[in-house]
């Protein structure tokens, strides 16, 4: 299937490693040019370098810490200068360290509030001008399954996150006329560095060996495994495509079935 991403201009947040990375990958492996920003400017370089041999396309690094208002503006802004335009905004950052209530002060609150909710107002209050200016865009939430369904040791995750949802689906109300999608993609248990920090940590707090907490985790998964980051980025590039015109205002859960809900 011809996704109709060929030569379209999107900017990807978080995408030096993991699951920003893949997204990425996947936009430029269908022909879109895209920059990509992260705050480390030495492996943003190498990943930059690895999607063009990978897929030929045209990558874009810029050295960027999304917490900082003005480093938005300038990512945003020299997105725009290189491409002419932006029409594809996926927002990652990463998400905010794991612990329990008690064990969190109004600072980690501030910084997790900063990192998932203002970094993706700031991203979006940027790119939208652009995608009004010409009638068509997409933007796209990497959130969590906390939107969902609460996990287990990441209370300021399970707090911060379904905020982004709201934003989403209220945006919705304001941008679809202007040919303007916005969707959340609510990732599961993939395989990244931060899942495996967060299943360490688990595991420390029960007493119980990584292999035998993976073990445990992994049962609790229908499909019996974790999923990889490259299955979000598929979903991420038929989002952002000409194929998914008329979805609009969903948190997709990517989860191999974790979330028990029905809706």
């Amino acid at each position: 299937m011809d996704l109709g991403l060929k030569g379209r201009a999107a900017l990807v947040a978080g995408a030096s490693k993991g699951i920003g990375r893949a997204c990425a990958r996947a936009l430029a492996g269908e022909g879109a040019r895209v920059a990509i920003c992260a705050r480390s400017a030495d492996e943003l370089g190498r990943t930059a370098e690895a999607i063009r041999a990978e897929t030929g396309g045209e990558v874009l690094a810029i050295p960027a810490d999304v917490r900082e208002p003005a480093e938005v503006r300038a990512l945003v802004a020299r997105t725009v200068q290189a491409f002419g335009t932006l029409e594809i905004l996926v927002t990652n950052a990463g998400g905010p360290p794991p612990g329990l209530f008690d064990q969190m002060t109004d600072a980690d609150w501030q910084a997790a509030f900063e990192l998932n909710f203002l970094s993706t107002v700031r991203l979006v209050r940027e790119a939208l001008p652009h995608m009004r200016r010409q009638g068509w865009g997409r933007i796209i939430n990497i959130q969590s399954t906390s939107v969902r369904q609460p996990i287990e040791g990441l209370v300021l995750s399970n707090g911060i996150r379904p905020g982004v949802a709201g934003l989403t689906r209220s945006l919705v109300n304001e941008v679809s006329r202007a040919g303007v999608t916005v969707n959340t993609v609510c990732p599961g248990r993939i395989s990244t560095d931060r899942s495996r920090g967060y299943l360490e940590s688990r595991a420390k707090a029960a007493g119980m060996s990584y292999e035998d907490y993976e073990r445990r985790e992994m049962a609790s998964i229908p499909m019996g495994r974790m999923g990889q980051p490259e299955e979000i980025g598929y979903v991420v590039a038929f989002l952002a495509s000409e194929r998914a015109s008329y979805l609009t205002g969903v948190a997709l859960q990517v989860d191999g079935g974790l979330v028990r809900g029905l809706i």
